[in-house]
């Protein structure tokens, strides 16, 4: 995965004032726990003014006319999640705006942490915690088990 091209898109959302919070490998990060990752994972805002940010920040690090096929009714509907893949890229994009009844944007309890000199709002180490210990995927579990012992929570 590309680093700065990622620091790029974060630089970017925020110059565009995109209303995102991190989660996934990168938020694991962000919290002390190193994980490799092939994927930014975003839960967005899906309100029409904020995916119109959003692919203005995507259009200005990639010149890729498929970024318009992102859209608030796909966002908003009853599959919220698009995951794009930036030409050139050795990583996708995974855009959320809700994982099943369980999380959705508005919900999320997030702040900033910097990555570098980018500040990036991501899900609190007890969110994702939550979000990862009850899931059946191996990787989510193990997450959660080292998030468990980072930060001392309980079961």
């Amino acid at each position: 995965m590309d680093f700065e091209k990622v620091l790029a898109l974060f630089r970017a959302m925020n110059d565009q004032k995109v209303d995102y919070v991190v989660f996934g490998g990168i938020a694991l990060g962000a919290h002390g726990i190193v994980r490799a990752t092939v994927d930014v994972d975003l839960f967005v805002d899906p309100a029409p003014d904020n995916i119109a940010r959003l692919r203005s920040a995507l259009r200005s690090v990639w010149d890729d006319p498929e970024i318009e096929q992102i859209t608030a009714e796909d966002l908003g509907g009853s599959y919220p999640a698009i995951q794009y893949g930036p030409p050139e890229e050795e990583f996708t994009i995974d855009l959320l705006s809700r994982l099943g009844e369980a999380y959705r944007y508005d919900d999320l309890e997030s702040e900033i942490v910097l990555i570098g000199d980018v500040p990036i709002r991501v899900v609190t180490a007890k969110t994702l915690y939550e979000m990862k210990r009850d899931t059946v995927r191996p990787k989510d579990r193990s997450d959660a088990k080292a998030l468990r012992t980072r930060f001392g929570f309980e079961d």
